[in-house]
């Protein structure tokens, strides 16, 4: 079998669509054929390398995807050849007991595990012909739904999901999704919009502003215009946004805080754009503010999005599929923001 490997830090020219031994099934495991593997910027920042987090090569990347059953290793009764699957992007490791490991999953707060880890980053992820994986990190993938199109919802909507989720949007309140037409911000504008919310998005060209507002955006305003804070202001009659979902970072920061009410929560997934930030503390306390860090999502809403999806309420926007082989022209589409929604890798054939 092949797999998409790094064996050193770098450019989209590291990335090796590569012979790999293929994997079997232990106790309580069961072997996926890998149908479809989405981009993620995670992705990105693991093949350039990341300060302070060293990572084992070869490496293969790849946080999320879906597939089909081939084998089950003993023990395993909930799956069988032949069923699709969508794989789980997070997992817990080794540090926790079982139990509370178990606890945490099904009470929603599984992603806020000390040893919460995701695939492709912490260990192999999914992009190879065959994976495996514990059974219980496989969800069923709804009838009807497109293996390729589902691809593009896990790590998008979890970790869109889990901001939302953190901010603790309310219906009526206004919520600014900074970066609209990306996997995270298209997901977020869905989950906040079907909240009731009402939603304004920033974009930078026309084609995805159109997209945000397809999606469900009330508003949609162009980051790359200098004034498109005051512009916030002036939709919300001087208020600012109740809740501003930022993940990118110094680009757009100084304008996600300006665009932030009174008692205003700005909650972040991270910086495309960069990890440090600053922050004038008078506006910060004067006005009550909060700024709140969100990682991922928990693994027990994926059944409810896919639901959702399979009915037509959210929608993942899939830019454009591409072979694993050429992996590394997703990659530089990623890094030249030439993608809107996700790209998604599917195996080559032998």
């Amino acid at each position: 079998m092949k797999a998409l490997r790094i064996h050193a830090h770098g450019g989209p020219e590291v990335l090796r669509w590569e012979d790999v031994d293929r994997p079997t099934p232990g106790p309580g495991q069961v072997l996926v054929r890998v149908l479809a593997a989405s981009i993620n910027h995670l992705d990105v920042w693991v093949r350039r390398g990341m300060p302070g987090f060293p990572v084992p090569f070869p490496r293969v990347l790849g946080c999320d995807g879906t597939g089909e059953v081939v084998e089950v290793g003993a023990g395993v009764t909930a799956w069988s050849p032949g069923r699709k699957v969508v794989l789980e992007p997070g997992y817990v490791g080794s540090r926790t007991d079982p139990e509370e490991a178990a606890e945490a999953r099904v009470g929603g707060f599984d992603h806020l595990l000390a040893d919460y880890e995701i695939r492709g980053e912490h260990s192999d992820g999914f992009d190879a012909q065959y994976v495996v994986l514990d059974e219980r990190y496989l969800c069923p993938l709804p009838d009807g739904l497109d293996p390729i199109q589902a691809a593009a919802v896990p790590l998008a909507f979890l970790t869109a999901w889990g901001m939302v989720e953190r901010a603790e949007v309310q219906p009526q309140e206004s919520v600014l999704v900074i970066g609209g037409a990306s996997g995270v911000g298209s997901a977020a504008i869905q989950i906040a919009r079907h909240m009731g919310a009402y939603v304004i998005a920033t974009a930078g060209s026309e084609a995805k502003r159109e997209l945000c507002a397809e999606l469900g955006a009330d508003e949609v305003l162009d980051h790359g215009d200098a004034n498109w804070p005051k512009q916030v202001k002036a939709v919300t009659e001087g208020a600012g946004c109740d809740v501003v979902i930022e993940h990118v970072g110094p680009a757009t920061w100084t304008g996600s805080m300006r665009s932030l009410a009174r008692l205003g929560r700005l909650v972040t997934c991270g910086g495309t754009t960069g990890p440090e930030v600053s922050i004038t503390l008078p506006h910060l306390f004067i006005k009550n503010q909060s700024v709140l860090g969100s990682t991922m999502g928990p693994a027990s809403a994926l059944p409810t999005i896919l639901d959702r999806v399979a009915r037509g309420i959210y929608r993942p926007v899939l830019d454009r599929a591409l072979p694993m082989s050429e992996a590394a022209d997703a990659h530089r589409l990623l890094e030249d923001r030439a993608v809107a929604g996700k790209i998604v890798l599917v195996p080559d054939a032998d």
